[in-house]
Order: structure tokens, then sequence, then C-alpha cells
């Protein structure tokens, strides 16, 4: 998988949102926000090729949590931004 290029995480009053950038994704119109794990793994995954077991890896080594509840965590994650159209 890949974050689609023109999303950018931004700090909007506190909260983490996603935004589109450029031509390509005028269309985009929808608002994402995402909590404080989420918008970790959005920082840590920018201009990177991944996949669910490599979130999950990152959710372990920075949190702790047990392999199995990071692997199901990473995959409704990767599921909820590729519905969204900002990963592929």
């Amino acid at each position: 998988m890949r974050l689609k290029k023109g999303f950018v995480l931004r700090d909007m009053c506190g909260e983490n949102i996603i935004t589109a950038e450029g031509m390509e994704n005028i269309s985009f119109n929808k608002l994402i926000s995402l909590n404080s794990t989420a918008a970790f793994l959005w920082k840590e995954l920018s201009d990177k090729d991944f996949d669910v077991e490599g979130m999950a890896d990152l959710l372990v080594n920075r949190y702790g949590i047990s392999k199995e509840v990071a692997m199901k965590d990473s995959a409704r994650l990767a599921q909820a931004w590729t519905d969204a159209g900002i990963a592929e």
C-alpha cells in the first residue's frame, strides 16, 4: 500500500485532519479526522510503501500492545484509508 500523493496531515484547532492538495484531488470533498494513533501512523508511513504487518509493527513498538490487537487495528485502518480514497 501507499498513501496517495496530494493528501496532507494538518493540525487544525488541535485536531489531526487530512486535507487534499493539488488539482488531481480537486473532487475530494471529505473531511477526514485522525486520532493521535492514526496520525502517528500517517506520519511514519508517508512516502513509503507499507502493508498491514508493517503498520502493526509500528504500533507494537510505539504502544507495547499485542501483535494480534495491532494487526486487527491496522487492518481496519488500512481498509478505512482505502475506502476513503487516501491510500491505494
